[in-house]
């Protein structure tokens, strides 16, 4: 007897209940996901309806019937993935364009999950550096260069925010800046540039986190893998541009020799930041990451990065926030997003916010003096923004609450979700 359930859908209402939910049935030799009328729903109900299995045991399912949409199935793949360990899901009946697209989603999602969810002990800076090299070599070897600046050599480069955050670990702060060049020209122009954070630990430095605060930190390098995965995801759909990849890792630990609060960092483009707070690091890997993004000369920036706590308070966690002095291109983000179904919600961002950390010793701090009462995802933002060309145009920031669960429910397991991989990937198709 086979161990596979089959899963049909029907537009017709439940006739009967299993368990609590009227959208999911049992004819005794399968399940029926029963669909509402409004397609948006549609996709809410089945991505449910798989996660409600895959919490009963179920963790080997076929697709079932000629009715299934691409949407549809990747909904229901999102709900079945599991944080710990294997789901083994078969595709409907589809042409093969459309098992070809939804193969590409499912392994840059894949990959990008479990980097998140990997533990800290095995994704650390220089392993997420060669996992993310790994994946894009997976989908496009034969176009791919790239430099690895790590350790000590970053001072010497002049990066001096990520080799100030990472040098109280033994596992050296590194960069990748990866090329991805399809059109073997080595004077082609930048069609974009990807920056990611990649904390693969967070503690918070001397500003110590809370134990709880801190159990999930493993997932600090959730911008690095979802632009690396974006980026492996646009490759699979046919991306034909130039592309630069930045990762910004680090371990933000404590010993002797990390960066305390009063220090001040001297950044490549002269601008110098007193360290109020050592628990907003990310923003200070980011900015150099950005320098090098706007060295390239791309009329397109993107940033991803778990960077603040506000943008989780303010959207959830089924939205990414965004942000841009672009207005017109964070709308596009968003609109892409819609398409794709990823949820981002833009937040405000002005020149003036730039100017919200202000330091007695700097021309900036890193975070605002005392807590409370102020646009904490916003003010991040506006520190990033000194370190993009062109005033600004061209640049968008995603802080990127929704990419990880800390616990199960009734959408998601724990763990990565991807959210984010599909929004920023038709961004570099469409640049």
């Amino acid at each position: 007897m086979s161990d596979t359930l089959f899963i049909s859908l029907s537009n017709q209402p439940a006739a009967a209940k299993w368990g609590s939910n009227a959208f999911l049935t049992s004819d005794g030799a399968g399940m029926t996901i029963h669909l509402p009328t409004n397609e948006q729903d549609q996709l809410e109900v089945v991505q449910r309806a798989a996660r409600r299995l895959q919490t009963q045991g179920i963790n080997t399912v076929s697709l079932a019937g000629d009715d299934w949409t691409k949407d549809q199935q990747w909904a229901f793949a999102k709900g079945f993935s599991v944080a710990n360990g294997v789901s083994d899901l078969t595709w409907a009946p589809a042409d093969d364009a459309i098992i070809a697209q939804l193969d590409a989603l499912k392994a840059s999602r894949d990959w990008a999950v479990a980097m998140i969810n990997g533990a800290p002990q095995d994704i650390y800076p220089e392993s997420l550096i060669e996992h993310a090299i790994e994946e894009i070599n997976r989908v496009a070897k034969a176009h791919v260069s790239l430099e690895i600046i790590k350790g000590d050599e970053l001072l010497q480069k002049g990066w001096m925010g990520l080799h100030t955050v990472g040098r109280a670990s033994v596992r050296v702060p590194a960069m990748l800046v990866l090329d991805y060049n399809p059109t073997g020209d080595a004077q082609a122009p930048v069609a974009a540039a990807l920056v990611g954070k990649g904390i693969t630990f967070d503690s918070g430095g001397y500003s110590l986190k809370s134990g709880p605060g801190m159990m999930t930190m493993k997932c600090d390098m959730g911008g690095a893998a979802t632009v690396t995965a974006a980026l492996s995801l646009a490759i699979s759909s046919g991306l034909n541009k130039r592309v630069k990849l930045i990762l910004c890792c680090a371990e933000n630990l404590v010993n002797g020799e990390a960066y305390k609060l009063g220090d001040i960092i001297t950044y490549k483009n002269g601008t110098t930041v007193e360290i109020l707070n050592t628990d907003a690091e990310g923003r200070l890997v980011l900015a150099d990451g950005l320098m090098v993004a706007g060295d390239t000369g791309a009329p397109l920036i993107i940033d991803a990065a778990t960077l603040t706590g506000a943008a989780l308070t303010a959207v959830g966690t089924h939205y990414n926030a965004v942000f841009s002095l672009d207005n017109a291109l964070a709308q596009s983000a968003i609109n892409l997003g819609n398409s794709v179904n990823e949820m981002n919600w833009q937040l405000p961002l002005a020149p003036f916010h730039s100017f919200e950390c202000p330091s007695h010793y700097a021309d900036t701090a890193n975070a605002v003096a005392a807590k409370g009462g102020v646009a904490g995802a916003s003010i991040a933002a506006g520190f990033l923004a000194r370190f993009v060309p062109n005033n600004g145009q061209g640049w968008l920031h995603f802080d990127i609450a929704a990419c990880f669960q800390n616990n199960g429910n009734a959408k998601w397991s724990a763990g990565g979700t991807g959210i984010g991989i599909e929004t920023i990937s038709e961004l570099l198709l469409q640049a």
